[in-house]
């Protein structure tokens, strides 16, 4: 007669928790977005090329003016900050922030991104973090070289002006701040669009073909135009007041100031906002 073979007990097993992942801190969503950034060695050459052509405008505006100017110093600032240099610097900026996040929807990086960091919109803000700090520190370089060299350049013919001058800084700060600015438009624009040629093309159309096809002439035109980057830029770097006689309607520096805030808080928030309602 046979018996069953003993069974030994089972031990329960207890039930696993899972463990909550904690969140990405700010700080390590930037400094991700900064190895990214500095990793490409595109961005680095981008960067010395664009502020070498920038200063080297100025240079060359101020060496073909400096032969007309004569008696008192003043403050001209298609010298230090000609319009050729600085159309390039908004050229290269927007298109910069706006490969920030194109190129990862473009590479499928963004799925990646993503899943480490499910909260997209403090992706997007560590993005425009970066892009606002690196692009601050390019345009006060360029606008700081461009100055010093237009300078440099008159005081053989005593012509230079110092940093004192009456709208020497405000043009000076107002061309630092150029650069973020247009950076900031081209990435928000990218998060928008999703397209590389697309969002270069609507950056170029917007921050420098759109306010030439307005002019000062009529009240409505003009508020457009005023209300657009590079009409308030170029109203910031102006040292004069517009002359009461003139016909047409001019930019307060007031309104120009807040045209060069709302733009990148603008995009930069329709960004957050659309990235967190929708798929990758």
């Amino acid at each position: 007669m046979t018996t069953p073979a003993s069974v030994p007990p089972t031990i329960p097993v207890p039930p696993t928790i899972p463990v909550a992942t904690p969140p990405a801190r700010f700080r390590d969503l930037f400094a991700s977005e900064w190895i990214k950034t500095r990793s490409l060695r595109s961005t680095q050459w981008t960067v010395a090329l664009t502020v070498l052509f920038v200063i080297g405008a100025a240079a060359v505006a101020t060496l073909t003016d400096k032969a007309a100017r004569s008696g008192p110093a003043e403050f001209l600032p298609y010298d230090a900050y000609p319009a050729a240099g600085y159309w390039t610097l908004m050229l290269v900026a927007s298109t910069m922030g706006a490969l920030t996040v194109v190129s990862e929807y473009s590479s499928g990086l963004i799925r990646t991104t993503t899943m480490a960091v499910p909260a997209r919109g403090s992706v997007v803000l560590g993005k425009a973090a970066v892009t606002a700090a690196l692009w601050t520190a390019v345009g006060t370089a360029v606008s700081t070289g461009s100055f010093l060299v237009s300078q440099a350049i008159l005081d053989g013919h005593h012509a230079g002006v110092p940093i004192t001058h009456p709208g020497v800084f405000r043009a000076l700060v107002a061309s630092a701040l150029l650069a973020p600015a247009c950076a900031l438009v081209g990435l928000g624009l990218g998060v928008l669009l999703r397209n590389a040629a697309g969002t270069v093309a609507t950056s170029v159309f917007t921050l420098l073909m759109l306010p030439t096809m307005f002019s000062e002439s009529n009240r409505w035109s003009a508020d457009l135009k005023h209300a657009l980057v590079s009409a308030a830029w170029n109203r910031l770097v102006r040292p004069w007041e517009p002359d009461p006689g003139s016909l047409g309607y001019t930019a307060t520096v007031p309104g120009s100031w807040i045209v060069y805030t709302l733009w990148p808080l603008i995009t930069v928030a329709l960004a957050v906002l659309v990235v967190r309602r929708r798929d990758v």
